[in-house]
């Protein structure tokens, strides 16, 4: 059950919400924050793991699992994942069968390919330490605008201005009435404005959560952004069928490309083409028709 907090985010406006683009002014900031905060207060999720560290690596990590998994899968595998490299090192010094190991169950593979490279970046130029700076940290393999900006304000406190799906469903719902299109450009000065400098780890955290609780109880608001995209189906897809080779590839070690794609029982060449792609993208080696995981 939701506290009192919780129902202005079903029907009631929140303040700067009578007109469309309404910047609001320092009265409407304080009562925006205010709301926020007094939300998450109440009902912030508190208790997730990556929560309670700033270890700037264990952020990266939470991080880049997040950008493509939703919190209850990360809440279960971050830890084991943390377990099996608790270090920026350790991950640097895997193999990326070890890696894919730990990563198993998350999807979206290619992840775990940047963060292991991102760690072998940073113990190889960074001396072990994951860069407070979002400009170098948006130049990473993996990592965009939006993660450089998470991780510089979860781990070391930086006021960044950042843009994911739940600030992004906030702002559209709080300040955009029935707008439509709304771009980034247009919440990008709303977020700056309303940024609480002094505690941005904090505010960060409060809006995520604002607008994850918003999301299940409003008709979503981030369809009426420019960069609203449906999830194409998992089932059948490319990407299913690339984590069934992955996870071959796990279990036998290596195996014969005729035998792969036998054993995957998809179009041969559906298959051999999804394999080339692993290829390119370093996930696979292809060796006198032999394939194996890349180390």
């Amino acid at each position: 059950m939701y506290s009192p907090a919780v129902t202005a985010i079903k029907g009631a406006a929140m303040p700067g919400t009578d007109k469309k683009n309404n910047f609001p002014d320092e009265r409407d900031t304080s009562r925006f924050q205010e709301k926020v905060l007094d939300f998450y207060r109440r009902n912030g999720r508190h208790d997730l793991l990556w929560r309670k560290t700033t270890d700037p690596y264990h952020i990266l990590v939470s991080e880049i699992m997040l950008q493509q998994t939703q919190v209850p899968r990360v809440t279960i595998k971050y830890p084991r994942f943390i377990s099996a490299f608790p270090d920026v090192h350790s991950l640097a010094e895997a193999s990326l069968s070890e890696v894919l190991g730990a990563w198993k169950g998350m999807g979206y593979n290619r992840r775990a390919i940047a963060l292991r490279e991102i760690a072998v970046l940073v113990v190889s130029e960074f001396l072990g330490v994951v860069p407070d700076d979002e400009t170098v940290l948006s130049g990473f393999p993996g990592i965009g605008k939006a993660t450089a900006g998470s991780i510089a304000a979860f781990a070391y406190n930086c006021p960044t201005v950042f843009i994911e799906t739940n600030i992004r469903r906030v702002f559209i719902h709080c300040f955009f009435g029935d707008q439509v299109p709304v771009s980034d450009r247009e919440i990008r000065p709303l977020v700056a404005r309303t940024l609480d400098s002094e505690h941005p780890r904090e505010w960060y955290y409060a809006l995520m959560d604002y607008g994850a609780v918003l999301g299940r109880r409003i008709p979503n608001p981030n369809r009426r952004s420019t960069h609203y995209h449906r999830q194409p189906a998992f089932e059948g897809s490319d990407r299913q069928l690339r984590g069934r080779i992955l996870e071959l590839l796990l279990r036998e070690g290596a195996i014969i490309q005729n035998d792969l794609v036998t054993c995957i029982g998809e179009k041969p060449e559906r298959t051999v083409d999804i394999l080339r792609a692993l290829a390119r993208e370093g996930f696979v080696t292809v060796v006198h028709d032999t394939v194996r995981l890349h180390n």
